[in-house]
């Protein structure tokens, strides 16, 4: 089954930065509704690493039924399209059952892939450019890439961070491979389903660092370096996509003895606080198909987006 056979179906959608209490509204949410998590994060896929991706635990995930959750191990490919396909699939089995789905997450491509039916390009890796890319990479630095690719389709360049260079290297591989623009392969789609719900989850920046700073220091209480030490003991090394997530390289580094421990939770919470002004160009408040929620006041954030929620229903 595919969404794209249910247009028509209610959706509802929870996304907004890191920290802001999506799981907690999504949670309470679904027990009032009896409805169903379908996860839109995008490290939140992958098995073994539960407290550093900031994981719905065993006990809040007997409470409903939760989707695309631990489908990967963390040395699996596991890419855009991949994830459009098992999200479009839970949503689509959840509607079946008459059960209304939540896409709960802050991974801004994963939400709009699936709620504007991007067309994502299934083409195979190339192991060969990959290491080839890599090691230029290394050798004249992440921006030689990045401007690379500028030259080839300065919108896809827009739209990637030259220090992300996975994906990067990603889009010169679509193009070589297709000879057509990475932008109008990655970006083909549908729009908005008029049977969409999409609440964004807000609050003021400063007390909202607050809060990540916060849940930095909780997930290290939680035993945030045993679970990097363990995953290192496996041979899940720094160089893989999925141990490349904000605090795991930093707690890699720590564990490996490469710095203290202080100094590997400021660079999380300071990279933490980059991945949430990079959220907020995916989830803008001047976006006119976002309802926005303040989320300051829990009690109050759930009453907003219940009465957004049965009015769309309606």
């Amino acid at each position: 089954m595919s969404l794209d056979v249910y247009t028509d179906t209610p959706l509802v959608a929870i996304v907004g930065p890191t920290a802001v209490g999506k799981t907690d509204l999504a949670l309470t949410l679904a027990q009032r509704l009896g409805a169903e998590i379908v996860n839109a994060d995008s490290r939140q896929v992958y098995r073994q690493m539960d407290i550093g991706t900031g994981k719905p635990t065993e006990a809040e995930r007997t409470l409903v039924p939760h989707h695309v959750f631990d489908v990967a191990d963390p040395d699996e490919d596991f890419s855009l399209g991949l994830y459009r396909q098992l999200a479009s699939d839970a949503i689509a089995k959840v509607a079946a059952r008459a059960k209304l789905p939540l896409l709960v997450g802050g991974t801004g491509q994963y939400v709009w892939s699936v709620l504007e039916g991007w067309q994502v390009p299934e083409i195979p890796p190339d192991t060969a450019f990959r290491r080839e890319m890599e090691n230029r990479a290394r050798q004249l630095g992440h921006q030689a890439l990045h401007d690379e690719l500028v030259g080839i389709d300065p919108e896809a360049a827009a739209r990637i961070q030259a220090t992300n260079v996975r994906r990067v290297i990603r889009a010169l591989e679509l193009h070589k491979a297709t000879g057509d623009l990475p932008s109008v392969l990655l970006w083909s789609k549908k729009g908005l389903s008029e049977s969409t719900l999409v609440l964004g989850l807000g609050m003021d920046r400063r007390q909202l660092f607050a809060r990540a700073d916060a849940r930095v220091d909780r997930m290290v209480l939680l035993g945030f370096p045993g679970e990097v030490r363990a995953l290192m003991e496996k041979g899940y090394g720094p160089s893989l996509p999925s141990m490349s997530s904000i605090g795991y390289r930093e707690m890699y580094a720590y564990v490996q003895g490469e710095c203290d421990l202080a100094t590997a939770v400021e660079k999380t919470k300071l990279e933490t606080h980059r991945l949430i002004r990079r959220q907020n160009t995916w989830f803008r408040a001047t976006d006119e198909r976002i309802v926005w929620v303040e989320g300051q006041e829990s009690s109050r954030a759930f009453e907003t987006a219940m009465r957004q929620i049965e009015g769309a229903l309606r």
